[in-house]
């Protein structure tokens, strides 16, 4: 039904949404996260994963009560690279505690979102459209709906933008399944805000043009040894190439 464009070839090469995501804002630090640099962990970040964690027991296996809270949050930490990050972030006990009760009132809010029709969490995908090239993703929920298949992102800071996201997510469902999702949702716990769109085979086909362009740009910069277009914007704040990045110092000054 959909159909991946050709691509040059070149390394083999394993694009994420979030890599799509990164190429779309700066390419060069898309290309900066293919060699290996990535931005530092934040505790907002290990907050949120932890959230994550916490959301998909909840739909996989029952309310969390009040009392098993720290205890079931402890578990998620240890079961995952999260227990790694601990140590990273130096989260001292008392600095943890902090975390899990902040996670706990994301968790109230979660608590009230209807969970009709759900299937599953964290779903993964992999899909190989050509060689070398292999498309990753991860889906925080799948709901099943009279329109077909309902794409669910958790979000636990503000909704951002999150178009390409979703547009990268309804891609890998119509690979895989070889159908279209009927909807593709993120929603923030913290805020209340959600954004839904029905994808479409012109849509889908379309975010497949532009990952195919991002490989062969990528490619073609590997091969001559070249450094990617520079782009400023609110996510050089947390960029690891953003020493000597003149588009990306200004993006920073005006953000203040």
């Amino acid at each position: 039904m959909i159909e991946f464009p050709a691509v040059e070839p070149g390394e083999d090469i394993r694009v994420s949404a979030s890599s799509f995501v990164s190429f779309c804002e700066c390419p060069e630090r898309a290309a900066a996260h293919f060699r290996g640099v990535y931005s530092p962990d934040t505790r907002a970040s290990f907050s949120g994963g932890l959230a994550h964690r916490v959301f998909a027991r909840h739909l996989d296996r029952g309310e969390i009560s009040p009392a098993q809270f720290e205890q079931a949050c402890r578990e998620e930490i240890g079961s995952s690279n999260l227990n790694y990050k601990v140590a990273t972030l130096g989260l001292k006990p008392s600095a943890l505690g902090r975390v899990i009760e902040e996670v706990g009132l994301l968790y109230e809010r979660f608590k009230r979102l209807p969970d009709e029709g759900y299937e599953a969490s964290e779903v993964s995908f992999e899909f190989e459209p050509a060689a070398g090239v292999t498309l990753v993703g991860r889906i925080d929920a799948v709901f099943d709906e009279d329109s077909g298949a309902k794409l669910v992102d958790w979000k636990t800071g503000a909704l951002g933008e999150v178009e390409l996201q979703l547009g990268f997510y309804a891609m890998l469902w119509a690979f895989e399944k070889g159908e279209l999702p009927g909807a593709v949702e993120a929603i923030s716990v913290a805020t209340g805000e959600r954004y839904c769109e029905v994808p479409t085979r012109t849509g889908v086909q379309e975010t497949a043009r532009r990952v195919s362009t991002m490989i062969n740009s990528l490619r073609r910069s590997w091969q001559r040894g070249s450094e990617m277009e520079r782009r400023g914007g609110p996510w050089c704040s947390y960029c690891p190439v953003l020493d000597g990045c003149q588009e990306g110092t200004a993006a920073v000054d005006v953000a203040g």
